[in-house]
């Protein structure tokens, strides 16, 4: 599990540790029932406090991501196919954003991009 801190970025370090093991989990990299470090042991690792590491962890919890068994560690949970659905239509929304600014840029309109995605259709 590879996890990298941004100081500069205006993101919480929790936020930061949060969102990178859930995407690991999302892309498959932590399968089901993968061990993941101790509290202490990650805080360690990346230098940073054990009550930072702690948060992510229970927020983690909180979203359903990994499971914790007193003594034993956190493991990373059985993937929940409603909330992979939900993540993937969150990354949807972010994507169409973009193409909607990039679209004013660009001065086309809706109708010139609905045309553009319809020769994309067969793709699908």
């Amino acid at each position: 599990m590879t996890i990298l801190i941004d100081n500069r970025s205006g993101a919480p370090i929790y936020e930061q540790i949060f969102t990178q093991i859930r995407d690991q989990i999302f892309a498959g990299t932590l399968p089901e029932d993968t061990a993941l470090p101790s509290i202490r042991t990650l805080a360690k690792d990346l230098r940073i406090s054990v009550i930072t590491t702690k948060r992510a962890y229970e927020e983690l919890e909180n979203a359903g991501f990994i499971y914790t068994l007193p003594g034993k560690g956190s493991f990373v949970a059985a993937r929940n196919e409603a909330l992979l659905r939900e993540e993937h239509l969150r990354q949807l929304e972010e994507h169409l954003q973009e193409l909607r600014r990039l679209a004013r840029l660009c001065g086309i309109s809706r109708e010139e991009l609905w045309t553009l995605y319809d020769t994309w259709e067969d793709d699908l």
